[in-house]
């Protein structure tokens, strides 16, 4: 877990050098959006998934090379790329960074939220929950627990898990 937490800092930082513009603000950050990276293990997988179910793009992708990655402390000496995908290509949106290192994870998967502590889960609010289940009934993904559910008169939940375990939750109008 605190390799993960690793990873996190370090995308946050890498945010930074790539290119991102810092807006006028009192704040002391550079982009009011925190970019996320995501261990998965097999990236084909969780790109069709985010992709093609979630509805997200790809804006770009970079490579951290053996040296970087070990000077950095991120991995023991390990290379690895990252493709960035968000929902909106635009500045400030967040950043959902996707690394596989090919293996599977020595952790076991959550059933639910309250199995571990940590990242649990990432919530996605939608204009139409209808584009949404479209692509989960196409695709043939699950539903976790009475999804679509309504949350109160107007709103609609959804619950789904990545490839890797990882939930993801949608709320929007019906």
């Amino acid at each position: 877990m605190k390799s993960f937490f690793k990873y996190l800092l370090f995308t946050f930082f890498v945010s930074f050098s790539i290119g991102t513009t810092a807006q006028e603000s009192n704040s002391e950050f550079a982009r009011s959006a925190i970019s996320v990276g995501v261990l998965v293990q097999d990236m084909d997988k969780s790109l069709e998934f985010y992709t093609k179910v979630v509805g997200m793009i790809q804006v770009r992708e970079f490579s951290i090379d053996t040296e970087k990655a070990g000077r950095m402390g991120l991995t023991n000496g390990k290379p690895f790329s990252v493709k960035v995908l968000k929902l909106e290509n635009v500045v400030n949106a967040t950043e959902w960074k996707l690394v596989s290192f090919g293996k599977k994870t020595k952790l076991a998967k959550q059933k639910f939220i309250d199995d571990d502590n940590g990242i649990r889960y990432a919530t996605i609010f939608v204009k139409s929950m209808q584009p949404l289940l479209e692509r989960i009934k196409k695709y043939g993904v699950k539903t976790y627990g009475q999804s679509p559910t309504m949350l109160d008169e107007t709103r609609q939940f959804v619950l789904l898990k990545d490839p890797d375990g990882n939930f993801i939750e949608f709320i929007g109008p019906k």
